[in-house]
């Protein structure tokens, strides 16, 4: 092996060469006890240029050996904690490159961790980066990871909302909290983060790892956001073998499930429906509904819901579906959709794949929605019919299981192509290119703006502009501003004297999002553009004013960023009239809601009134023609109920109404339909009926209802007593529609009121 002197101006050719990539090992603890369970490893160049990684993996991307060096780190990690005694019962934590998922070779790992005196524990690392831009190599490489019986943790989890959608498609052994969720001002983006994280370890068992720990504040952060163990500086820094003196224990990992989630691209999600799964018939038109609903659930959920679906053919997705898709790709984590002919990329931001001739997806219409609270999933089968398309049949069913719906959505995203732009750089300690670099002419140098300003006629020109200037120092402790023009002066309520030399942080306050900050904190960990609209605060009194914020490193000759450039601009008044708009929007649609509800019920007994009623049985028809089924519909009048309005008030009469309508509502099915036609009038749909029986099963429900209508009523210490007169018609013998049932019905009807028998 070289030296360290030899390599101090190595680039990555001589790094991978010469295999002087080692590890430096971080200890993991255990919050309860203090014993370090487990230690994670790091990966060190040379010393030199490229002894930091992010400089290190900077230069491997740069020059496409990125796979060669994430094998080598991997392998000098296990190799590394073999030399270093890091053996059972302690764990050893590795990271995985999410350019590299589907191509890194387990073998020669396994084959090290096998041979390990005193055996190995791996858990390997995958970041969230790579979950919505290679989510099948994603599933795959956990699938083997897995298969040698090693652990899987998601790093990272709470930087973006990806993590938390994409979590029960992981099932992760370790969820490591982002260090934002333990340094940063609790808020309602940490609530929802520890909402699905805790849901899940309680769900699964996983273990909750807190990162950047480093006071004691941060360890009681991280106890109470459910954490079980932890990792910062308050253990330990990075080392070349264990901690001296520490006492260690052993990290218990959930139980491997006997059963496993299938990432076959083979396996359909309708295969992945139990065999013991009802499945029901029918035609398209009602599938189509079923798929909106679940496509407003998962509009519901947001950021957090991973949406998956099928089209068998391009033809299929209308326009009418671009515009709810569009919607998805905008509010969701993840959604993808794939069907014959579709292209990768549907639309901008939604995934698709290129789908094999003899594919059984092409032949299956599925929606499935899944999120950390939240799993629904349509999964239907063409049955080859011809005809008109709205009424071609499907075997389907609708699924609210959990496992099935992952295994569904697996099976779907195991299909999708990975994007084709590369992923973005690491955010790990501040970013720069490997040594030597040109600086990029697109970033704005012009000597840092003439040293801070210090010629006139540039301070002239950012003294005239209206949007709010400032420099920060990247190379001086904590990053100072060392220039800020009047109207930053004028934006941040305080003078240059009490600007210059602190950090920007000072703009901050309670109540400014901790996510628009760790944005802004990973953009400048690793040295690139950002563009964040923020919550400051101006002055001493701290008035809160929306900043659009706009950061631009700039490059020195070595290739580092030695400041950053910001503006700002006050924007409150935009976003003011956005949340205003947005207020109004939700107000409207409450409102529309609430119309729509009106229109399709009555508003004494909360019953659907004829035209709901018309709707359901029309679907009721769909699902018993599918079924071999039969449905009937009663005609229900009241015998009696103007005596009892003419003697005791239109309000009695109300009651009486609304006396009736519970009563029929109890001795009906919870399949059946019960609505108000009007005045004294009501209608019942009973379905699911058997062909061969169900005349005589409808008078038999007409004759109880009856019955129960008959029994007295006591109304503000009156007791009143009303009869029933009941018409049934039965599809499909007395009608072929809604229409035709209810005049049969009401001729019925008519019939026995004036028959003198009855």
């Amino acid at each position: 092996m070289a030296s360290s002197s030899t390599l101090s101006g190595a680039g990555i050719d001589d790094v991978l060469r010469d295999g002087v990539v080692h590890s430096v090992f971080q200890p993991i603890v255990e919050l309860d006890t203090g014993r370090v369970v487990a230690y994670e490893a790091l990966a060190r160049g040379p010393q030199g240029p490229l002894e930091r990684p992010d400089r290190l993996f900077a230069a491997a991307r740069a020059a496409g050996r990125l796979a060669e060096l994430d094998a080598a780190c991997r392998s000098a990690a296990l190799t590394g904690a073999v030399e270093a005694g890091l053996q059972a019962p302690l764990t050893l934590f590795v990271n995985v490159e999410p350019e590299v998922l589907d191509r890194a070779p387990m073998e020669e790992l396994l084959s090290i961790a096998q041979t390990a005196p005193g055996g190995l524990r791996v858990v390997l690392e995958i970041t969230e980066r790579a979950l919505a831009t290679r989510p099948a190599e994603l599933l795959r490489t956990v699938e083997r990871v897995r298969a040698v019986g090693w652990g899987v943790a998601v790093d990272d989890v709470g930087a973006e909302a990806m993590s938390l959608a994409f979590m029960p498609l992981l099932r992760p052994d370790v969820i490591k909290l982002d260090l934002s969720l333990v340094q940063e001002r609790p808020g309602p983006v940490i609530a929802e983060i520890m909402n699905a994280v805790n849901a899940h370890a309680e769900r699964t068992g996983a273990v909750v790892l807190a990162e950047g720990i480093e006071d004691e504040a941060h360890l009681r952060t991280a106890r109470a956001l459910g954490a079980t163990l932890g990792q910062g500086w308050f253990f330990g820094r990075p080392g070349p073998g264990p901690v001296e003196g520490a006492v260690t224990g052993s990290l218990v990992l959930p139980s491997q499930r006997a059963e496993t989630v299938t990432r076959d691209a083979d396996v359909s999600p309708f295969a992945c429906l139990p065999i013991d799964v009802p499945l029901r018939e029918s035609p398209k038109a009602l599938l189509i509904e079923l798929s909106k609903q679940l496509e407003r659930e998962a509009l519901r959920l947001g950021e957090t819901a991973v949406v998956a679906a099928t089209f068998q053919e391009a033809r299929h997705f209308t326009p009418a579906t671009t515009l709810r898709y569009r919607d998805l790709v905008e509010r969701t984590g993840f959604v993808c959709a794939l069907g014959e002919d579709l292209p990768v990329e549907p639309l901008p931001g939604l995934r698709g794949a290129t789908l094999a001739p003899g594919d059984p997806v092409r032949g299956e219409w599925d929606v499935t929605v899944l999120g950390p609270h939240f799993a629904a999933a349509l999964l239907a089968r063409d049955l080859g019919d011809d005809g008109p398309d709205a009424e071609r049949r499907f075997a389907y069913a609708l699924t609210y299981d959990r496992d099935t719906v992952v295994r569904a959505t697996a099976a779907l995203l195991a299909r999708v192509a990975p994007r084709s732009e590369p992923l973005p750089a690491p955010a790990q300690a501040p970013a720069a290119p490997p040594a030597p670099v040109v600086p990029d002419p697109d970033r704005f140098d012009a000597g840092v703006l003439i040293a801070a300003t210090g010629d006139t006629l540039v301070q002239g020109a950012l003294a005239s502009t209206p949007t709010g200037v400032s420099i920060v120092d990247m190379r001086r402790p904590d990053q100072p501003l060392v220039y800020v023009n009047p109207a930053f002066e004028k934006l941040a309520g305080l003078p240059k004297s009490e600007l210059l030399g602190r950090n920007c942080r000072f703009l901050q306050g309670p109540d400014t999002d901790p996510t628009a900050v760790a944005a802004v904190r990973r953009a400048v960990d690793a040295g690139e553009e950002c563009r964040v609209t923020v919550l400051n605060h101006r002055g001493p009194e701290k008035t809160p004013w929306w900043n659009e914020l706009h950061l631009a490193p700039v490059v020195g000759p070595d290739g580092t960023v030695t400041h950053y450039i910001g503006t700002q601009v006050d924007v409150t008044a935009r976003v003011d009239a956005e949340r205003a708009l947005v207020q109004e929007r939700d107000r409207t649609r409450t409102y529309l809601a609430r119309i729509e509800e009106l229109a399709y019920t009555d508003s004494l007994t909360g019953l659907p009134n004829r035209r709901r009623l018309a709707e359901q049985v029309d679907t009721a028809i769909w699902n018993a023609r599918a079924h071999g089924e039969a449905v009937a519909v009663l005609f229900v009048d009241l015998v009696g109920f103007k005596c009892v309005n003419d003697r005791f008030g239109h309000a009695v009469g109300d009651e009486l109404l609304v006396a009736v309508a519970d009563r029929l509502r109890g001795r009906l099915r919870r399949n059946d339909l019960l609505a108000r036609l009007g005045g004294d009038e009501f209608l019942v749909a009973l379905t699911g009926l058997p062909e061969a029986t169900a005349a005589a099963e409808a008078r038999r429900i007409a004759g109880e209802l009856a019955e129960v209508v008959a029994r007295p009523v006591s109304l503000r210490e009156q007791e009143v007593t009303v009869r029933a007169s009941i018409g049934v018609s039965v599809w499909p013998e007395d009608g072929a529609d809604f229409p035709a049932l209810l005049h049969s019905a009401d001729m019925r009807m008519y019939a026995t009121r004036t028959d003198p028998t009855t």
